[in-house]
């Protein structure tokens, strides 16, 4: 059954018993959609390569999972609403599996495209049976011992082992089918243990009496029946059938011995009329009878004689079409197709009449009836036929049939429609998620993320003082003269190599960049997040950024480029300000200290300010006095350069991976970002420093400070206001 309702049932198996993960992994190898409908049809490629993979994923044969997945389609029919109607199929196993034919015959209504297995039971004198499985796709038999184990425990109380004794491909059935052939014993009886276990002999001993009385009671029924049919003038029918059912204080019997009359009450034309749909033919498939209605819409068999095959095929179950291959089905539902061919020529562009009923042997006449009715699904199909509700006979349920299955249909096409605007849904809302996801990474690229949520919250983000932090400032040597050397786009593609490897040192090492304005490159530490390591994180970052500058080639000269790099640290408030593209400003005179470091500072020299030395001594990094030097708004200051981190190496700063015998740092110790202060205590084989993907593009207004003693120069920001530093 080609339908989505087995690939979710196989989707359940695989979840319940292996996991959630296990699915996806299996869906991914699959290369299958995320979502089953019920009553879409999809290939049996997709059943396939589904069940291949799970036996490649799970390490286990196919037997054992197509047997596994039987054992759950029988549990998942049952939830599906379709238990009441599995139990009433028969009153013991042999019952149910002759049964199974019309169960999908029935289903065939709603699910017209599906292709169900036949199936054939023949029943043993030691109460084994065989069991004849036929089906148009190969390989998929081992999911019949897995249902039918399935069904006798929970319906029947029993237990049976099927074996496989016999595999062949069909002669006899068109298409040439697979045939299997289960061997069904019946391992044990599992009685019900309601009787209490000292009770158990009074038990058995009950119940053999009530076996031997039913015994008697049998007998002496059927001795009272046997004499009032001797003498039949005695008694009226009615008497003997009342005697019959009373005896025995008034409780019916279990076997009823019918009556048949001497002769037919009935004239052949009634019949035919009563029977509007029925054939009656011979060994040789001669017709010998129909019904009034058959012969309306095939008039070939008003003929007396004619050969019932050159009429019509068989369809279901897909047998040769003589007596022996019938009477081989007789429990079968037989469907029966007119052939087009042989229809009036107005006839022929309409769908073909299909019959559906029942085959009845009758050894008296050694003739075949077959009592039918049209096969119909819904009132369109009656209308393609051009056919009424009034050829239907009163007494056939095809005309109830018919109605209801409208409703049935009216309904799984809404049911349709809501899977499919579910499945339109569930794709929406994955698209969205990744949509909102790359909005969320733009926003937090441009705030700090609480701010950014609470933005999107509609709260107001109050302004913080943070009374201690580092601010950092870079820029490109000689920048001016290399823009007025360069074309526009060799410009942006230095900054963008440069500031890409900015980027992702921020993440390694946990800072927050603030703002790019040109080729000026602002980060801070402990900013929005308080972190007493801000000085180091900042000083590990200068050096990063120092090492990573080396690979970014001046397009004017073809030598690596230089950079300025001050560091200062001290207190700042921090806010969002503006409506229209908010940013996330530092306010303070610790900034314009910061800048004065970077625009007072050396090529390739890492500047420090005296509070920014005084935070990073004795944190393992080596440091010099530069002297003192005059500041512009600042007066003298006896300022420092950064040279090195002892205890970290440059693939460490720079957050590379490390080779199997580590990096050229000291030996056995490894720095971490996440706790410089105590970085030297981690083994050599932890993890490396994370980097991550995304770029952040966060700008911010540089305000406050002293105001400087020279002329400014300003750098205007495409997307802001003028932000003044001072350049040297």
């Amino acid at each position: 059954m080609p339908y989505g309702f087995i690939n979710t049932c196989l989707q359940s198996l695989v979840t319940e018993k292996f996991g959630e993960e296990t699915w996806e992994k299996l869906k991914a190898s699959a290369d299958v959609q995320d979502a089953f409908m019920t009553y879409t049809v999809y290939d049996d490629v997709v059943t396939t390569r589904l069940v291949q993979e799970a036996c490649r994923l799970l390490g286990v044969s196919t037997e054992a999972i197509l047997k596994l997945f039987g054992e759950h389609f029988f549990k998942f029919c049952k939830m599906s609403g379709y238990d009441r109607m599995l139990r009433t199929l028969g009153g013991d196993l042999p019952e149910f599996i002759e049964n199974l034919d019309a169960l999908h015959s029935y289903l065939a209504l709603s699910y017209q495209e599906m292709n169900a297995p036949s199936f054939r039971v023949e029943r043993g004198a030691d109460g084994r049976m065989l069991l004849h499985y036929y089906s148009d796709r190969s390989g998929l038999c081992h999911i019949v011992p897995g249902i039918i184990e399935a069904v006798a425990k929970d319906f029947f109380d029993i237990e049976v082992t099927m074996d496989i004794v016999h595999m062949n491909r069909e002669e006899e059935r068109t298409g040439k089918k697979e045939h299997v052939v289960f061997l069904v014993v019946q391992k044990s009886h599992r009685h019900m243990r309601t009787a209490k276990p000292n009770r158990l002999q009074d038990s058995q001993d009950f119940r053999r009496d009530q076996e031997v009385l039913g015994l008697l009671s049998f007998l002496r029924m059927k001795e009272k029946y046997v004499s009032v049919s001797v003498c039949p003038v005695k008694k009226s029918p009615w008497e003997v059938v009342r005697s019959i059912v009373m005896f025995g204080k008034g409780q019916p019997t279990n076997t009823v011995v019918p009556v048949y009359p001497e002769r037919l009450w009935i004239e052949p034309k009634t019949f035919c009329k009563a029977f509007p749909f029925h054939i009656v033919f011979d060994e040789s498939l001669r017709v010998k009878q129909a019904g009034v209605n058959i012969q309306k819409y095939v008039p070939g068999l008003q003929t007396q004689k004619i050969p019932l095959d050159e009429y019509f095929s068989i369809v279901h179950p897909q047998v040769a079409f003589n007596i022996f291959s019938i009477c081989k089905f007789i429990n079968s539902q037989f469907v029966l197709k007119a052939r087009r061919e042989k229809m009036p020529e107005a006839w022929k562009s309409q769908p073909a009449l299909k019959l559906r009923g029942q085959m009845i042997w009758m050894e008296s006449v050694r003739c075949m009836a077959y009592v039918c009715s049209p096969k119909l699904r819904s009132l369109q199909e009656l209308e393609q036929r051009r056919m009424h509700l009034s050829d239907i006979a009163p007494h056939d349920t095809t005309r109830d049939l018919i109605l209801l299955n409208q409703q049935r249909l009216a309904e799984i096409e809404l049911s349709n429609q809501l899977e499919r605007k579910k499945e339109e849904l569930r794709v929406l809302s994955r698209h969205l998620a990744i949509e909102k996801k790359k909005t969320e990474t733009l926003l937090y690229a441009m705030l700090p993320e609480h701010v950014a949520n609470q933005l999107k919250d509609g709260k107001k983000v109050a302004a913080g003082e943070f009374k201690t932090c580092t601010i950092l400032f870079s820029d490109v040597v000689t920048f001016t003269n290399i823009c007025a050397a360069c074309q526009p786009i060799q410009i942006v593609t230095m900054l963008n190599s440069m500031y890409s490897k900015f980027d992702r040192l921020t993440s390694v090492h946990e800072v927050y960049k603030v703002e790019t304005i040109g080729d000026a490159y602002m980060v801070v530490g402990g900013v929005p997040v308080p972190v007493g390591s801000h000085a180091q994180r900042v000083a590990n970052f200068a050096l990063g950024m120092r090492i990573a500058a080396a690979e970014v080639m001046n397009p004017v000269t073809g030598e690596p480029i230089q950079i300025r790099v001050g560091i200062h640290t001290g207190p700042v408030l921090a806010g969002v300000v503006g409506d229209k593209m908010p940013r996330y400003c530092l306010f303070g005179d610790t900034v314009n200290t910061a800048s004065r470091m970077e625009s007072h500072g050396l090529p390739n020299k890492v500047h420090l300010s005296p509070t920014a030395y005084r935070a990073l001594q004795n944190r393992g990094f080596d440091m010099v006095e530069r002297g003192e030097i005059e500041v512009k708004g600042k007066g003298r200051m006896t300022t420092y350069f950064l040279l090195r981190n002892l205890r970290a190496s440059d693939d460490e700063i720079l957050g590379r991976p490390r080779g199997p015998r580590g990096g050229s740092g000291e030996q056995g110790r490894r720095w971490c970002p996440r706790r410089p202060e105590t970085a030297w205590d981690a083994p050599r084989d932890a993890p490396t420093p994370r980097a991550f993907a995304h770029l952040p593009l966060p700008g911010a207004e540089v305000q406050g400070g002293t105001p400087p003693a020279t002329p400014r120069r300003a750098l205007r920001d495409p997307s802001g206001p003028p932000v003044c530093r001072d350049r040297q």
